[in-house]
């Protein structure tokens, strides 16, 4: 597992963040996005096909979708990308360590890593942005550390 210690939000993003969501993307495509800004890439067919990941997959029900989003992230650096390709050796070590991270930091506060216990009734109001919006920027921050722990380059 890598460090504890947490990443300031980079500059500017606590506003990008802000503006995505008065767009109506959810968490698990701002995440997705935010790296491919970051890249100084697009990808509008990657954004479209996570958007079923927000909002627990929709019904709430399910994992929160800053952890699923991340976890599509770092897959984004590190998973298989062709037939012939086969996915960085670092990838599973990747997500155990988001997941050791989500587990412990997230459950640890919410008691849950589902959607509906995290912001249940509040997901898409003032206060349920204010919950998860505070959650992405930590979920974004560690996914960056965790690239950067098993040497993945970004701009």
């Amino acid at each position: 597992m890598i460090s504890g210690k947490e990443q300031k939000p980079e500059d500017g993003i606590v506003e990008r963040v802000i503006e995505l969501a008065g767009k109506n993307y959810n968490c698990s495509q701002i995440i997705i996005k935010l790296a491919l800004e970051k890249e100084g890439k697009e990808n509008p067919d990657l954004v479209r096909s996570v958007s079923g990941l927000g909002d627990g997959c929709g019904l709430l029900n399910e994992t929160c979708g800053l952890m699923t989003g991340a976890a599509c992230m770092l897959a984004w650096y590190a998973g298989k990308e062709s037939g012939d390709e086969a996915p960085s050796e670092m990838l599973l070590p990747m997500l155990q360590d988001l997941g050791d991270w989500f587990e412990e930091e997230i459950q640890g506060q919410f008691k849950s890593t589902r959607c509906k216990d995290i912001a249940g009734k509040m997901v898409g109001t003032p206060a349920g942005m204010q919950i998860c919006g505070r959650l992405l920027l930590r979920t974004y921050a560690k996914s960056n550390e965790i690239l950067e722990a098993y040497g993945f380059k970004q701009n």
